[in-house]
C-alpha cells in the first residue's frame, strides 16, 4: 500500500480540517456572471457579498441535522397556511442583486411571490431567511449578511446557533431589524408574527449519543 492509499491518522485529519478555512477574495468586484463561471468543488461553496467572493468549506454534520429539522418544522407550518409557498434549503442560489449572490441555509418564499423562483435560482428577496451558524460563518452571518438582508428589506431573519443552542428571530421594522423572540436550549419557541407557530427547542438541538468529535 502506498502512502497515498493509507488512511490519514487522527492528527492528520484534524490538520486537514483546520486548513479548510474560508477564503475572502477582494481583488475585484464579483458579480453573478463571475459566479456562474466558478468551478464546482466538492466540499466547498461560494457566495458573493457586496462584490466580495467567499469560498467556504462544508458545515459539520450537526449543522445539517439542525437545519433539516427546522426545514421540516417550517414546511409543516406553511403547508397549512400557504400551500403554494415553498421552503428551500441550501445549496440554492439567491440573487439579491448583481453583486449579492447568497446561499442561505433556509428560505421561505410565499406563494404570492412565487415568480421570483426561477429554474436555476431565486431571483429576489425571500420573506424569511434562516442562517444556521457554523464554525466559520458566525461573524459573516451575524454582521455582513444581516446588514445585506436588512438593506434588501427581507422581512424576517433568523439566526440559529447549534453550538450555543440559541435561536434569534428578527423582523424588519422601520428599515431595521428588531428582535421579536429568542430561544435557548429547552422550552417552546414561538413567534408573534407567525400565529400558532411553536416547536420544542430540545428536539431541535438533540444529538445521537453515539456521535463523537
Amino acid at each position: 500500500m502506498s502512502d497515498r492509499d493509507r488512511e490519514p491518522t487522527a492528527g492528520q485529519a484534524a490538520n486537514s480540517v483546520r486548513e479548510a478555512k474560508p477564503e475572502y477574495m477582494t481583488n475585484k468586484v464579483y458579480t453573478y456572471e463571475d459566479y456562474l463561471q466558478l468551478p464546482d468543488e466538492e466540499g466547498f461553496s461560494y457566495e458573493i457579498l457586496d462584490g466580495m467572493l467567499i469560498r467556504e468549506p462544508a458545515p459539520y454534520v450537526h449543522h445539517q441535522r439542525v437545519s433539516r429539522r427546522l426545514q421540516r418544522i417550517l414546511e409543516d407550518y406553511f403547508a397549512l397556511r400557504d400551500p403554494d409557498g415553498e421552503v428551500f434549503n441550501a445549496p440554492v442560489d439567491v440573487t439579491l442583486s448583481d453583486t449579492n449572490v447568497i446561499q442561505p441555509d433556509l428560505v421561505y418564499i410565499p406563494g404570492e411571490n412565487s415568480g421570483i423562483v426561477k429554474e436555476a435560482r431565486i431571483d429576489g428577496a425571500p420573506y424569511l431567511v434562516v442562517e444556521v451558524l457554523s464554525r466559520w460563518t458566525r461573524s459573516k452571518d451575524r454582521v455582513r449578511k444581516r446588514a445585506i438582508y436588512e438593506r434588501m428589506r427581507i422581512p424576517h431573519y433568523w439566526v440559529v446557533d447549534p453550538q450555543d443552542e440559541t435561536i434569534e428571530a428578527y423582523a424588519l421594522r422601520d428599515n431595521a431589524y428588531v428582535l421579536r423572540n429568542s430561544g435557548l436550549s429547552t422550552g417552546e419557541f414561538v413567534h408573534p408574527d407567525f400565529p400558532e407557530f411553536a416547536f420544542d427547542l430540545a428536539e431541535l438541538w438533540k444529538q445521537p449519543e453515539r456521535e463523537g468529535a
